[in-house]
């Protein structure tokens, strides 16, 4: 049996040569020079910057959510994204593609759209309430569908196929998954437009409020405070929580709402644990690694190669490339605040026959070892980790090529602190 109507995309074949899809607005943007307000074709240059900035959305979420050493503990599913699950979800801004083509057909087949004003605030009203009569029962309704039997495993599957949610997880589905999201998200818009309300700060704000809202429910951090929805119970009913979202991923069989557990409520599908759960999740747990790898950075560009700065090009052998250059000003400033003021931090880890091993790095690069006044400060921070997992528990430590140049010069130093501590 064939696949499924609009089950997988038809640039897959692409790879990186997708993005010559948005070519042709592209290039009428640059001909028109949209980037002009007086430009005719000025729409253009605000639907591209729409989104740019609704793909940035999604890679800060993804960093956010790989910065373990602010996040580890309030991480929901404990397990670390395997390259099984980075190789699926590499093509997750797909969904993207199919709605800037979906965004730029409306914009065609009505023009009134293209001279909307930048803002009105009635048209806000409008789409609050239509989000909310609309938008949030019918995704549900959907939601539900896609869990039968029939559409599951054709369709919805692909989605819960990964064990650990991420932002990126959010675009990961399949084509008639996203039209159906796109149309959903389209009706407040659409409705404000029709009332004569549109506005480009509209389109705006709401677009970007519902990435940064579906990215922040697969995180898989729990973000909001612990007393929270004990102080304000009718808050459980008005917004969903990372928590909230990752038992229906885990489960596939409560929480079904877009952004209101409300519609749970009335469905009667929402999983009473849900806020017990959302507390144990903010209140954290720090678990004792095993094995920990004690790294340094090499220089400014590696520096980068990290599953926070991006986590598809950290899972590939480094590299330079060339939209790594115009982040090397920022990782350099990064660089003189890591050197004034961290301490060894978590990078990343992994579990490895039931054992968790953690890299950690010493907060210096390459040429830092070099320098004769910086050696002092790098043994500290040697030392300080070492001590650091003593007492976690940590059964080995293993230093990375310069920090071993390290170790004997603070193994002496400990032992001239503990004979002398013991004459004292």
């Amino acid at each position: 049996m064939g696949a499924a109507f609009l089950s997988s995309w038809p640039w897959d074949n692409l790879g990186i040569f997708k993005y010559v899809l948005y070519g042709p607005l592209v290039g009428k943007a640059l001909a028109g020079r949209a980037w002009e307000p007086a430009s005719p074709d000025h729409w253009l240059c605000l639907l591209l910057a729409l989104f740019a900035l609704r793909a940035l959305i999604y890679q800060l979420w993804s960093s956010y959510s790989n910065m373990l050493f602010l996040t580890r503990r309030r991480r929901i599913v404990r397990d670390g994204v395997d390259f099984e699950q980075i190789d699926k979800e590499w093509d997750w801004d797909n969904f993207l593609i199919l709605h800037i083509m979906m965004a730029a057909t409306a914009l065609y087949a009505f023009p009134s759209l293209r001279h909307l004003p930048g803002w009105n605030t009635g048209g806000l009203a409008v789409a609050a309430v239509l989000h909310v009569a609309a938008t949030e029962p019918l995704f549900y309704v959907a939601h539900r569908a896609f869990h039968g039997a029939h559409l599951f495993a054709r369709y919805h599957a692909l989605h819960h196929s990964n064990k650990v949610p991420t932002p990126f997880t959010a675009g990961f589905a399949t084509p008639l998954e996203h039209l159906v999201l796109g149309l959903l998200m389209a009706l407040p818009l659409a409705g404000a437009c029709a009332a004569g309300l549109g506005s480009v700060g509209l389109a705006f704000a709401y677009v970007l409020s519902f990435d940064f809202l579906r990215a922040m429910g697969h995180c898989n951090v729990e973000l909001f405070p612990g007393g929270l929805f004990r102080s304000l119970p009718f808050l459980r009913y008005l917004i969903y929580t990372p928590t909230y979202h990752t038992i229906h991923h885990t489960g596939k069989k409560a929480n079904f709402c877009l952004f209101m557990p409300l519609f749970d409520r009335l469905g009667g599908t929402l999983d009473a644990s849900s806020w017990e759960l959302q507390r144990k999740n903010r209140a954290g747990m720090d678990e004792a690694p095993d094995f920990v790898f004690l790294a340094h950075v090499v220089d400014v560009m590696q520096s980068m190669h990290v599953p926070f700065v991006m986590r598809t090009f950290a899972s590939t052998p480094f590299a330079v490339r060339a939209f790594l250059v115009p982040l090397w000003p920022i990782a350099l400033l990064f660089m003189f605040m890591v050197w004034a003021w961290s301490k060894t931090f978590i990078i990343s880890y992994y579990h490895l026959r039931g054992k968790l091993h953690q890299i950690w790095a010493v907060p210096r690069y390459g040429f830092h070892y070099f320098l004769p006044f910086a050696k002092d400060g790098i043994n500290d921070q040697i030392e300080l980790a070492i001590l650091r997992a003593e007492r976690m528990g940590v059964k080995v430590v293993s230093l990375a090529a310069l920090n071993k140049v390290c170790f004997p010069f603070i193994l002496m130093r400990t032992r001239r602190s503990t004979a002398a501590a013991r004459c004292s």
